[in-house]
């Protein structure tokens, strides 16, 4: 007997494209929300031209699909919708009608030429949830701004910790290599919908979320803000170092580099005997966290030349098997063939209508009572159009 799913029964109409909102509306349809991606007829979402690499089909022939856009739309259904005509304005507000939740990463003001502006819509319909995605949120000067997650990596802070140190070789402000800011965006949206969700049904009421990346990136950096907040210093780019535990960064090994990562002064006691120097545990100036911290330099140096006397492997079995937390730094290739990735069936092989299957990654949310399931693959464009109006709205062909 196949589990209930968590969010079956509701259904999520996805007006958003690129990565932040689509990322949300998988993770609603992994959940086992009915989403339904509308797009541009003959274009689409803006990710399925931003190859290469492009899907291949059944043939090898490359398609017009780029990778890029099956990192967020598995599980979904795809409608094309032209949003330029009042016919097409008229369908996607019957189309929200019947839906739970909508979603959308217009402009600020964007859909109120469309009637499709949260106004609107919750006038129609008081239950609905609409969220809605921008870079600067839907007040402030910032407002009317275009936002994008290199800018606002930039502008809220994260870059300014990101990188080498000031003085080192390729110092500078650097953004981390995924567009972490809309990932993290993508998943505070889907805290609010559900939180906007169980309201809905306390209440009967719905209504609109706003979320902003900035606001996000902000919020996200965690210690960095509470360090300054708190300490009134700001915070430095320090490589790999972290600001506030040492030893906690890369080291170099005879065949490459580890991450060593000591979370207390008795994992760093049991570091020293696997290093053959038990005498640094007793330091007083090695002794205890806050005493590396302040002379971290000293210390790095020193345990730079121990590190470099074993291959990474030697010291991973080393202090694994002394419980000190270390691990190599993995390209994508060895992520992939990671035992315990394996393991985790992390890996997936979904179908789709042109290739036959295209892989993915694997939820990583664990439900023991109603597991995330994957009934398709990401969409080819315009794929579900008549089957979705035939089921939403009872148009036929």
């Amino acid at each position: 007997m196949t589990s209930p799913r968590a969010l079956q029964g509701v259904k999520v109409l996805d007006l958003s494209r690129v990565l932040a909102g689509p990322w949300c509306g998988q993770l609603l349809a992994d959940l086992g929300a009915d989403v339904v991606k509308v797009e541009r007829p003959g274009a689409g979402d803006d990710t399925r031209s931003w190859g290469p690499p492009w899907l291949k089909d059944a043939n090898g022939e490359a398609t017009r699909d780029a990778a890029y856009y099956f990192c967020a739309n598995r599980n979904k259904r795809s409608v094309t919708i032209d949003m330029a005509t009042p016919d097409g304005q008229a369908l996607v507000r019957r189309l929200a009608m019947e839906a739970d939740v909508v979603l959308e990463n217009f402009k600020v003001g964007g859909l109120v030429q469309y009637g499709l502006d949260q106004a609107s819509l919750l006038k129609m319909k008081p239950s609905l949830v609409y969220c809605s995605i921008t870079g600067f949120g839907q007040t402030g000067p910032y407002a009317q701004r275009a936002g994008y997650d290199f800018l606002i990596q930039g502008m809220g802070g994260l870059m300014s910790v990101t990188g080498r140190a000031e003085g080192e070789e390729g110092a500078g402000p650097q953004k981390v290599g995924v567009a972490l800011t809309d990932i993290l965006t993508g998943l505070y949206a889907t805290v609010g919908v559900l939180a906007a969700l169980a309201h809905r049904d306390r209440t009967g009421e719905g209504q609109h979320i706003d979320l902003a990346l900035l606001d996000v990136q902000v919020a996200c950096l965690a210690n960095q803000t509470a360090n300054y907040l708190i300490g009134g210093t700001v915070p430095r780019r320090m490589g790999n170092a972290h600001p506030n535990i040492v030893p906690y960064q890369d080291f170099p090994t005879a065949d490459g580099d580890m991450i060593l990562a000591v979370g207390n002064d008795g994992q760093f006691a049991k570091f020293c005997e696997v290093a053959g120097k038990p005498g640094w545990a007793s330091d007083e100036r090695y002794a205890t966290n806050a005493a590396r911290v302040k002379h971290r330099a000293e210390l790095v140096v020193l345990l730079r030349q121990a590190t470099v006397m074993r291959t990474t492997h030697d010291w991973i079995v080393a202090l694994e098997a002394a419980g000190v937390p270390c691990g190599p730094i993995n390209r994508l290739d060895e992520v992939f063939a990671d035992p315990q990735v394996v393991a985790r069936g992390l890996r997936i092989d979904l179908p789709h209508a042109v290739a036959g299957t295209v892989p993915g990654v694997a939820n990583p949310i664990r439900l023991s009572a109603s597991p995330v399931a994957y009934d398709r693959g990401p969409p080819v464009l315009g794929e579900h159009t008549a089957d979705v109006l035939e089921q939403w709205l009872g148009i036929g062909a």
